[in-house]
């Protein structure tokens, strides 16, 4: 996990304490949780459950309320313990922690299950640093796709270290035709490729561009287009192409690595001005 300074996690929790996450089978991916080590726990007993949205002061979870986990509840008066766990890549060990909280209502889950039943949860104190930089992280970066959607990283040596960019494994199609690119920017809504062809015939084409990061591993296919040709000085036989992804197909793990290296190089260039 990217470090994150104390001042940051409190950003994070004034900014965004109140918005609530879907966790959708995307989220999930992105953020690691470790689904299978998720529980409710009440009394010192734990019960497995499904986190279904969640905020920095709030949970909405799936568990079986008839296997127990209900008359308990009521006996600890409403009090709980949601148990959160995420797997960290290339570390053995996962981040887990408890979040305590009371059970503010429980509704059922729907007709085909009648064992299943959500509950909404209320956190009775401040979550632990690692879950606001979580959703934090995931937040800001939601944000900044559509505040900063513009703001391009042009790709140098430098850059493309800061990025994690595999270059040599990236790959663009147009059209559903492979074609050889060299990118030469991305940002949160496209890229420019520079690539050979007749600019009338391929604009407007669609395309699918593949980007491989490391460190750690990840693989996007982003569809999008192409929206716009720029001239090569020099060379009629290729041009600098525009492509605009998109919007809704952006994956959330694109976009985290975008508002990272973004803010790393806003940070370095406030230090030099400094």
């Amino acid at each position: 996990m990217p470090v994150t300074t104390s001042q940051q996690i409190t950003r994070y929790f004034q900014q965004f304490s109140q918005a609530e996450i879907t966790f959708t089978k995307e989220v999930v991916q992105t953020i690691n949780l470790n689904g299978k080590q998720v529980y409710v726990k009440c009394l010192g007993s734990q019960w497995p459950c499904i986190v279904y949205a969640a905020s920095m002061t709030t949970a909405r979870i799936i568990a079986n309320m008839r296997s127990g986990l209900n008359e308990c509840i009521k006996k600890a008066n409403n009090v709980v313990q949601l148990r959160f766990s995420f797997v960290e890549p290339d570390k053995p060990d996962p981040i887990t922690f408890f979040v305590p909280a009371r059970v503010a209502g429980v509704t059922p889950y729907g007709e085909q299950n009648k064992d299943l039943f959500f509950a909404n949860l209320e956190f009775s104190q401040r979550p632990p640093d690692d879950l606001i930089q979580i959703l934090g992280q995931l937040l800001e970066a939601n944000v900044n796709a559509k505040r900063r959607t513009e703001e391009r990283i042009p790709l140098s040596a430098h850059s493309i270290k800061q990025l994690g960019l595999m270059v040599g494994q990236c790959s663009l199609t147009v059209d559903a035709v492979p074609r050889r690119s060299i990118f030469r920017d991305l940002s949160f809504s496209g890229c420019k490729a520079v690539l050979m062809g007749v600019p009338k015939l391929l604009v407007n084409k669609p395309t699918i561009v593949r980007l491989v990061f490391d460190d750690p591993e990840q693989i996007f296919e982003i569809p999008g287009e192409i929206c716009r040709s720029d001239p090569v000085e020099g060379r009629d036989d290729i041009a600098a192409f525009g492509i605009k992804f998109d919007e809704e197909k952006v994956p959330m793990g694109y976009k985290m690595r975008i508002n990272a290296a973004l803010k790393q190089f806003r940070s370095k260039a406030a230090a030099k001005e400094s």
